[in-house]
């Protein structure tokens, strides 16, 4: 996936400011929260924001008509009055990286490369990456998800389509069974018990099942919750490879984009923490940034999590003998995206008729063990 490469974008010479001022403005600028979620923006209006902003910087309309002109085309009025605060801010002088950042609805990544591009006068550039790399984003959680639509649209048919028959065919063969009475075969009497079990424990399921959604929702965003979701994900064969992949890819990804903006080791591990959204990085990262500090290197720290394969370590490992950590996380962000696409159309092209089998031979079974009774009825009266 290509990445936003800010190396390329070398700051203009100005003016330096006082150390404090300086000092305070950088740190308040790296203190701030990467956060995903509800509080911020959607990758999709971020790829509207910057694709849209970008061209009409590039046709020549200046900044603060470029905004007005996205600002009168937002559809809902919360995004409408998020674009006029971040107009209103723009008019008041105020630079558009620190609009973004005082509306906190976007990344401190895209603030931090936004504020490269004005120091640099290349803002057109860099608006014109945000778009492509969001672009990028979208493009991949849409494959993963048509991957796995599939198998879960037949999935729930399928859960549907024997609940139905369990529920209301399989009684009406049970009431003829008990009128003509006689000895039932084992797997039709196995099928009716299971019928009287879901007429029996419907209505509780439905209790139970309400509030074990509402449980987990509400405890959506504790640590042992998270912990524990990413563990048994994990443990599932194929998908658990999978997941671990994306993140994998993820984590790569944004390490190469923060050390390619020259951002310290160490910060770019914490802002690293902060972007990736999944508790088995981020709380390894957070022991990892208290190894570095310590004096270990990064390929030590992180041998230490299972999260990490080997071929991650080791490839690491030669980064860091060699000065060259952003290239190499580069490469594995790609091998890892690569991996993740195959396996994606791997998994959908076997999975459709594995999941058409089950449903069949599932329905199948029910409908030959309601009838096998019936058959051995007409053989007694021939």
């Amino acid at each position: 996936m290509p990445s936003i490469d800010l190396s390329r974008y070398e700051r203009k010479k100005t003016v330096p400011a006082s150390p404090k001022a300086a000092s305070n403005s950088f740190q308040n600028l790296m203190s701030r929260d990467i956060s995903f979620g509800s509080r911020e923006l959607s990758d999709k209006k971020k790829e509207y924001l910057y694709l849209e902003l970008s061209s009409l910087l590039r046709a020549g309309i200046d900044l603060k008509n470029s905004i007005e002109l996205i600002t009168s085309g937002q559809e809902t009025e919360k995004d409408r009055q998020l674009f006029q605060a971040i107009q209103d801010r723009v008019l008041k002088g105020i630079p558009l990286s620190e609009a973004l950042r005082q509306s906190e609805k976007f990344s401190l990544y895209e603030v931090f490369s936004l504020e490269i591009g004005e120091e640099t006068a290349q803002l057109t550039e860099v608006l014109e990456d945000l778009a492509r790399f969001y672009q990028n984003k979208i493009q991949q959680r849409r494959k993963v998800v048509s991957a796995l639509t599939y198998p879960c649209i037949v999935l729930s048919t399928s859960v549907g389509a024997v609940f139905f028959m369990l529920k209301f065919v399989v009684p009406m063969f049970s009431d003829v069974f008990t009128r003509f009475g006689g000895e039932l075969p084992w797997i039709t009497k196995q099928i009716l018990d299971l019928s009287k079990v879901v007429q029996n424990a419907f209505l509780p399921f439905l209790i139970v099942a309400t509030i074990l959604g509402g449980l987990l929702w509400y405890f959506r965003n504790s640590a042992r919750f998270r912990k524990t979701t990413a563990e048994v994900i994990l443990r599932i064969p194929v998908v658990g490879n999978l997941v671990k992949k994306v993140y994998l890819a993820r984590f790569c990804n944004s390490m190469r984009l923060l050390l390619s903006a020259h951002i310290p080791l160490l910060r770019a591990i914490m802002l690293s923490r902060k972007m990736i959204g999944y508790y088995p990085i981020e709380s390894s990262l957070g022991q990892v940034e208290n190894d570095i500090l310590k004096g270990r290197s990064l390929h030590e720290s992180l041998r230490d999590f299972k999260i990490y394969p080997a071929k991650l370590i080791m490839q690491l490992k030669i980064a860091e003998e060699g000065n060259k950590l952003d290239v190499f996380f580069g490469r594995l962000s790609e091998q890892y995206l690569k991996e993740v696409e195959y396996q994606t159309t791997t998994l959908n092209s076997v999975m459709q008729p594995v999941f058409t089998l089950l449903l069949g031979l599932i329905v199948g079974i029910i409908m030959v063990a309601m009838y096998l009774p019936m058959f051995q009825m007409s053989n007694t009266f021939q």
